[in-house]
């Protein structure tokens, strides 16, 4: 095969990439000729420039994966954000005030928090649906809902309506969830609208955790991005690649691991 420049390469691996659906760095270096490093250059460069999401080994078209609504993202990684909001919850102390996020993820948090009965005379502030409806029947647990404008996808309440209920009140902690979270960038999400909230939400925290599952780590799906406070934990599973944890660390960023239960 004759060789590519870097954007003939590049170009050709953003058509593999969105018409087999997902390709591996084995592949892509088979096909176009040249190392796995060379690859994995071009991957983080397309990443880079939202053309393209990595996956461990791989890397998958964003013409085939659109944003994913929240029935979709429940059978994903089920373990890995049960275990991560098993540890979110051991952190949260009785009489404290939190905001939970919305997403998934939150809802095991939510979840989690229900079934540690030391947590009393808590407050739950959320915007997610799905947590709501966790807690509703909560006993010693107080829940303040953000309302707003529904976003269907996210099962979650945005707009000018949130943003401003979110200004009145102050958190001990805040759980943030994400489409993706980046070391250097922040939390990634499909629109500006989500980022604005989550800068809000953060702003108005004490100590600010991002729960996010291995896949999660280091990716750039879209264009929209929550800048994040100067101090932040992130918290992940097990399978994280420790590259990519280490790229958090080396940003200042506390890393946490939360422990695998049965």
């Amino acid at each position: 095969m004759a060789k590519h420049t870097a954007q003939t390469r590049r170009g050709e691996i953003v058509r593999l990439a969105t018409t087999s659906g997902l390709a591996s760095v084995e592949e892509l270096s088979d096909q176009l000729g040249v190392t796995a490093s060379t690859i994995r250059r071009d991957l983080a460069k397309l990443t880079a420039q939202g053309k393209l999401a990595r996956t461990y080994g791989g890397v998958m078209s964003l013409a085939h994966h659109p944003e994913a609504s929240l029935r979709q993202r429940l059978g994903e990684a089920h373990a890995a954000k049960r275990d991560i909001a098993r540890w979110a919850a051991d952190q949260i102390e009785p009489g404290e005030t939190v905001l939970l996020d919305a997403g998934s993820t939150m809802g095991a948090l939510a979840d989690a928090i229900t079934k540690t009965p030391e947590l009393t005379e808590l407050t739950v502030v959320t915007a997610g649906i799905s947590a709501m409806a966790t807690l509703t029947d909560s006993v010693g647990i107080d829940v303040i809902a953000l309302g707003g404008r529904l976003r269907p996808l996210s099962q979650a309440f945005v707009g000018p309506l949130t943003e401003a209920a979110v200004q009145r009140m102050s958190f001990d902690r805040a759980f943030m969830g994400a489409d993706s979270v980046h070391a250097e960038r922040g939390i990634c999400e499909a629109d500006l609208e989500q980022t604005r909230l989550k800068e809000l939400m953060m702003s108005r925290a004490e100590h600010t955790y991002v729960l996010a599952h291995a896949d999660k780590l280091g990716q750039s799906p879209f264009h929209a991005w929550a800048v994040m406070p100067s101090r932040w934990t992130l918290v992940t599973d097990e399978s994280a690649d420790p590259v990519a944890l280490q790229a958090f660390r080396d940003n200042g960023v506390e890393v946490v691991i939360a422990p695998r239960r049965d």
